[in-house]
């Protein structure tokens, strides 16, 4: 989905919204593929490590972290109300607590 979206921006968005919403654009594709690839490291790590409770937390903090961060910041750039920009932080939050996460079911593995 990110490469999808990546595309459209590049091609479909990239004349239509002004620089600094691309860029706003950009940042969520950017952390929109990154955190899916952390997520396939959650599904990677499963069968191999042994404290499956942060790493469950991990996945779930991904994917809230992805909607929430990534799905405000796409819905900024296209013109949403800037008051969703609030939750923004929140997911980031997520994101930065499933490294924290994956990180404690790594060390304990």
């Amino acid at each position: 989905m990110a490469v999808v979206l990546g595309a459209f921006g590049a091609h479909a968005l990239k004349a239509r919204l002004a620089p600094e919403l691309l860029a706003v654009y950009h940042t969520a594709v950017q952390y929109h593929f990154w955190h899916a690839l952390a997520l396939l490291g959650v599904a990677l790590a499963w069968p191999h490590l042994a404290d499956h409770a942060w790493l469950r937390a991990a996945g779930w903090l991904f994917v809230a972290g992805l909607l929430l961060f990534c799905g405000s910041l796409y819905a900024l750039a296209l013109g949403a109300p800037r008051q969703l920009g609030v939750v923004t932080p929140i997911g980031g939050a997520a994101l930065i607590l499933g490294w924290l996460a994956f990180a404690a079911a790594a060390l304990r593995g």
